[in-house]
Formats: C-alpha cells, structure tokens, sequence
C-alpha cells in the first residue's frame, strides 16, 4: 500500500508539471500564429488532456467493463464541468468568447443528449452502444473537427501582452510533447494506483467508475484549468473542458464501441439528467450579465454541487 500511495503522489507531480507546460506550449502558439486560445483549448490542450480517459477506456472496453467505460467518462465530464470549473472560477472569474456560450457549450449538451437516446433502448430493443453508435459518435465529433478549424480561419487575433516570452517553433512543440507526455503517464500512475487502494478497500466498480477513476483520468484537466486560470489564460482554462467534455462522449465513446459493443447500465440516467442540468446551469451563468463570465460564487455553486453529488454516491455505497 506505501508503494501505490508513494506512485499516487509522483503522478500528482508529473500531472502538474505536464499542465504547466501543455499551457505555455499552447498559448505561445496561439500567439505565434495568430490563433485564439480558445481553438488551442479546444482541440490541442482538450485532446492532450483527455488522453487518460482514452486509455483507461480502450483497456476497460477491450476487457468488457462496461460500467467502467460509462463510469469513467460520465464522471470524468461531471467532475469537469462542476468540480474543475468551479476551482479554476473560485481562482479567477472566468471570462470567455461569445462562441463559447453560444456554441461550444450547447454542443456538450447536444453530447448529452445524442448519447442518452443511443444508450436507452429508445431506438432499438436493448440498452447498448453499438458499433453502428460508435459511428454516429465520430461522425458528429468530425462535425465538430470542421467547425474548429473553420474557427481556426476566421479568428485570426488574439492579445499579446508583453510580458509573454516569445517562444520558437521547436521550444513550443517540445512544450506541448512533454507536457502531454507527463500528463498521460502522470494520469495512468494516479489512475492505476488509485483502483488498486480502492478494491483494496472494497468499492464497487461503478462507484470506482464515477469517482477515482473518473477524477483520476480528468487530474490533467484539472491541473490545466487551474494553471491557465492563475496564468489568467480564461479561454483555455474552459476551453480545455468544454473540448475535453465533447471529445469524452464523441470521440473516446466512439472508439470504445467500435472496439467492443457497450451494455449500459441504466442507473447512468441519473449521471446524463446531473450533468445536463449542470450544463445549462454554466450556460445561465454566462450568459447572464453584462459580460459572458464565471463568477465567483457561481463556480462556488457548482463546486457545492460536485460535493453533494459525491456524498450522494458514497452515501449509495454504504
């Protein structure tokens, strides 16, 4: 047990450092060709950091755990929206492009919803993704491809503060390599051990699921948004969420139904009905107001939110 918890903490380290990198590398390179941060957030930094996730889940399908593959990703998006949005809003208020609120945003929650009526047995007889559903999925998140980088051709400016240190093209690159690197082996260290402490103390698989695991995978997304929230890099600090929540459902479901069709386990309705509410609940927020921002006792809100969501699965546990 001393050796899983002394790898748990080297996987918190190597998930801080990659994050601090996987920031610098992205916004030096969204300034250097005169691309939005929120693009970079949004595919780059989003795809880096939901590597864990994509991971955990081609083991988990390959092997059959469905509730894991279910459970990793539905919590891995909660944990997201609720828990990292909330401390990068409690760190500094949020404030984001329109495309954000009126774009991105609702297309996480379309996310939700395709997934929802492809689980049930809404269409067909049996709760299951199939491998014809996995296609559904990539084909929607290569809509989704298209439309950032159509955003890539008509967002052609971004700030530039002088205290930015300009970085060359091979220091960038090197940047974002080793700061996805770092977070992938940093996610698997804490991911693995986690589990192994966990079953150790006798927690079910669905529950490991929704909770280690899933905040084990989203541990690169929180250390980004928190890093890029100090550094005050507001569109890559939600960008890196919203993006992350997309490609979860879209692209990292996707692929694990065509590896192996998903049994779904209807008690994950709950999780779809929770992490739809929040969504529109992080839409409200920014939507109100004069400016399109995250305050901070809105992200205190949802933190409050991701805490009683949790004691409510341990309490189901017990």
């Amino acid at each position: 047990m001393t050796i899983q918890i002394l790898l748990l903490l080297l996987g918190f380290v190597l998930l801080i450092k990659g994050a601090d990198w996987l920031v610098d590398g992205g916004a030096a390179l969204a300034r250097k060709y005169h691309v939005s941060e929120l693009a970079i957030g949004l595919t780059i930094i989003a795809f880096g950091t939901s590597m864990p996730e994509m991971v955990v889940n081609v083991f988990a399908a390959y092997k059959g755990h469905a509730d894991i593959v279910y459970g990793n990703i539905l919590g891995s998006n909660i944990f997201n929206l609720l828990g990292i949005l909330g401390i990068a809003g409690l760190i500094s208020p949020l404030i984001v492009q329109a495309s954000t609120v009126w774009k991105e945003i609702p297309l996480s929650l379309l996310a939700v919803v395709i997934l929802y009526l492809l689980s049930n047995s809404i269409f067909t007889q049996n709760e299951l993704l199939s491998r014809w559903d996995g296609i559904i999925l990539l084909l929607v998140f290569a809509f989704f491809l298209y439309y950032v980088f159509r955003q890539l051709k008509q967002e052609n400016t971004v700030s530039v503060e002088e205290q930015h240190k300009e970085f060359t093209i091979f220091k960038i690159i090197v940047f974002i390599v080793l700061g996805l690197a770092l977070l992938v082996v940093g996610g698997r260290l804490v991911v693995n051990n986690a589990v192994k402490i966990a079953e150790f103390l006798g927690i079910s698989q669905t529950i490991i699921g929704l909770t280690i695991v899933a905040v084990g995978t989203s541990l690169p997304e929180l250390a980004t948004s928190v890093v890029a929230a100090v550094k005050k890099n507001n569109d890559i600090a939600v960008g890196n969420i919203i993006g992350s929540n997309i490609f979860n459902i879209f692209f990292i479901l996707g692929v694990s139904a065509l590896i192996r069709p998903i049994e779904y386990n209807t008690k994950f309705n709950f999780e779809m009905y929770f992490l739809s509410f929040g969504t529109i609940l992080v839409f409200i927020a920014m939507f109100s107001g004069k400016k399109r921002r995250l305050d901070r006792w809105e992200a205190g809100i949802l933190l409050l939110m991701y805490v009683g969501y949790t004691i409510l699965l341990i309490n189901e546990q017990v």
